[in-house]
């Protein structure tokens, strides 16, 4: 069953840098399309960007859109979001799982398998 560990996260001001990391142990990760996911306190966990399973199509959200960067290395099994000039409302708990579609114009964020730990973003003064 799939599990992701995801790594990277933590606090830092407005404009600041992270990059997350996404793993999945144990599974055929290049057949997969993968995305990342956020949850804000009190909010709903939402898609904020996907690569597909070769890494030839990428789609952002557009609230993240120019300031967030996916990349996928198969021979690692491993999925990077770069974020760059990050804003309080990117704060959140980000996590990353399997999603049926992702091109550069549309991404169906119906995620597959379990969700792990998450990373926990914190982005203020």
């Amino acid at each position: 069953q799939l599990q992701f560990v995801e790594s990277g996260g933590g606090s830092v001001q407005p404009g600041g840098s992270l990059r997350l990391s996404c793993s999945a142990p144990g599974i055929n990760f290049a057949s997969y399309s993968i995305a990342w996911f956020r949850q804000a306190p009190g909010k709903e966990r939402e898609g904020v960007s996907c690569v597909s399973a070769y890494g030839a199509h990428q789609n952002y959200a557009v609230s993240v859109k120019g300031r967030f960067f996916i990349s996928r290395e198969n021979a690692r099994d491993t999925v990077t979001l770069r974020m760059s000039n990050l804003k309080p409302e990117d704060t959140g708990v980000y996590y990353c799982a399997t999603i049926p579609l992702c091109t550069d114009y549309k991404a169906d964020y119906n995620a597959g398998g379990q969700w792990g730990q998450g990373t926990q973003v914190t982005v203020s003064p």
